[in-house]
């Protein structure tokens, strides 16, 4: 067995050594990039879907496929069989995703039920498949009253925790109710304009990303313990 000296508690079979070859796309991606969009409010005239909307347009027009979930109806997590249709339909979305777009308001300092509910719906594993692994994500917020951070940077928080790429660039409008028509559609701002950013960004990310993730997330200590597991069961068949 190859030994390192200088690192005698790593297994150097099981060591990867990264290279600009092996990030090469693995798979046919002539497809749009394809964006799943979630927001966290169920009210009638909700801007956190106003914006969720607009940075739909706005990512369909760089020349992605998107797709927005409508949490109307879904049940609270862990009340209803996972076979659920609201929940079949969330998850079999995340599945087909690439990339994501979460969009919360504010309440009390963070993130609304709606939203959360739909991020509890989403496994990190079915099985060998993990829904929400090596997808990018962006993350965008709305307040009533002045500026917050809150919501993103709790959403940057349950992105990390649910193994996706999260981007640099991030979205909070203060004072909604100044920002948008009576349509629905987005005033030009400031605050419109780092929207593009956002979509921009995560656009681009995506594409750099995409048909990369296998390798990406690829682990040294899931490898390892791949390896153990197969040794455990080799052993209790003696």
């Amino acid at each position: 067995m190859n030994t390192l000296d200088d690192l005698p508690n790593i297994r150097p079979e099981l060591l990867d050594l990264p290279t600009l070859d092996k990030l090469a796309p693995v798979d046919n991606m002539d497809h749009p990039p394809r964006i799943l969009l979630l927001y966290g409010s169920l009210r009638e005239r909700s801007f956190s879907r106003f914006l969720t909307e607009e940075a739909a347009r706005i990512l369909a027009h760089f020349g992605a496929e998107v797709k927005i979930f409508d949490p109307t109806e879904l049940p609270m997590a862990g009340s209803v069989p996972e076979t659920h249709p609201k929940v079949a339909e969330l998850r079999e979305l995340c599945l087909w995703s690439e990339g994501q777009v979460w969009c919360s308001p504010e309440r009390h300092g963070a993130v609304t039920a709606v939203m959360k509910n739909q991020i509890d719906w989403i496994p990190l594993e079915m099985g060998a498949i993990r829904p929400s692994q090596g997808r990018t994500l962006a993350v965008m917020q709305v307040c009533g009253g002045s500026q917050s951070f809150n919501v993103v940077n709790t959403l940057r928080l349950l992105g990390r925790w649910m193994r996706m790429f999260t981007i640099p660039n991030q979205s909070s409008v203060p004072m909604t109710y100044k920002e948008f028509d009576d349509a629905g559609r987005m005033r030009p701002s400031a605050y419109y304009d780092r929207v593009v950013d956002v979509m921009e960004e995560l656009f681009k990310m995506t594409l750099l990303l995409r048909g990369r993730t296998d390798y990406l997330t690829d682990r040294y200590s899931e490898r390892n313990e791949r390896a153990q597991a197969a040794i455990n069961r080799q052993i209790g068949r003696l």
